[in-house]
């Protein structure tokens, strides 16, 4: 995917040689920073932009037929939506557009509306929703005429805790009835408790992609230790065999690099009468891993633009 700024300038390189496979059923996460490809991914897979070269399916059906897009639900990053229209409005206007016959989307849109929380919102002008509640809207009608596959761009952004909750709740109920789900993110934490496979892009390339098992390493980092019974000044000893060392006012911790100084440090607070309460091993994290492969990744300078491929 090339674009061309303008007169005078050189053109870009948004996507190159960006080759993805995602298994039917799944949850797919696309990450990378901010500049990386992903909404111009997206786009280019709902019809929205076009490929400067490349092909691209879904289920079978070249997305540039209208019947591949009538199989997608799409939540853009910022979701936009007729002001002065209700919620419920909304998605009957949504339902029209993609043919669902009145009784049908109206009974689904219902449903929708109870099952984002937004049942006290239902007959509110659009003017009025918060940035979250636009984000639960913005799932509902990607998800409201059931399609089998949903490509959701960013669609934790802006949400408290609880709205994080819903959507990957429905989410993951969208894989239990056989969907498969595509969708970028920052929230990391999220993409990795709910996602069976991720790819990384950075600078328009893909650089890593997988199952998450596959991808993180399974060496222990470091070792997070806390025991009763020991004094607030802490234990010297101990504290020698660790990068960190505190006391909480209930607990004393301790983090140490490997196994053996935590077995090391456990064996010392025992001796001196401490009981130990926890013994964590820590492994790489998705947002570890993430920030490792996009910081050994070749830092490609811009350049001119001869060609590129989705």
């Amino acid at each position: 995917m090339v674009y061309n700024p303008g007169i005078f300038q050189k053109r870009k390189i948004a996507l190159e040689g960006l080759d993805l496979e995602v298994p039917r059923g799944s949850i797919f996460g696309f990450l990378g920073q901010n500049g990386a490809g992903k909404t111009t991914a997206i786009k280019t897979l709902v019809g929205l932009q076009y490929a400067t070269s490349g092909r691209a399916w879904v289920l079978g059906a070249d997305i540039r037929e209208r019947g591949a897009r009538e199989k997608v639900g799409f939540m853009p990053e910022n979701p936009y939506f007729y002001e002065y229209l209700t919620a419920a409005e909304t998605l009957d206007f949504y339902g029209q557009l993609s043919g669902m016959p009145r009784e049908n989307r109206r009974k689904r849109a219902a449903e929708l509306i109870e099952l984002f929380g937004l049942g006290h919102a239902r007959d509110v002008p659009m003017r009025q929703f918060s940035k979250g509640m636009r984000q639960r809207l913005g799932l509902a009608q990607a998800m409201l005429h059931e399609p089998p596959v949903v490509i959701l761009d960013e669609p934790m952004s802006g949400l408290d805790p609880l709205g994080r909750r819903d959507i990957r709740n429905a989410i993951l109920g969208l894989r239990d009835k056989g969907c498969t789900v595509f969708f970028s993110s920052h929230i990391l934490g999220d993409v990795s408790d709910i996602c069976d496979r991720v790819c990384v892009i950075h600078l328009g390339k893909k650089i890593s992609e997988g199952p998450l098992h596959s991808l993180l390493s399974s060496r222990v980092l470091e070792v997070e230790l806390a025991a009763s019974g020991a004094p607030a000044e802490g234990i010297p000893e101990a504290a020698a065999l660790a990068r960190r060392a505190w006391h909480d006012g209930a607990l004393y911790h301790l983090l140490v690099d490997s196994e053996e100084a935590a077995q090391k440090a456990k064996a010392i607070l025992e001796a001196k009468g401490a009981i130990i309460r926890l013994l964590m091993p820590h492994v790489e994290s998705l947002e570890e891993y993430f920030v490792r492969v996009t910081g050994e990744a070749p830092k490609v300078p811009e350049r001119p633009a001869h060609g590129g491929s989705e």
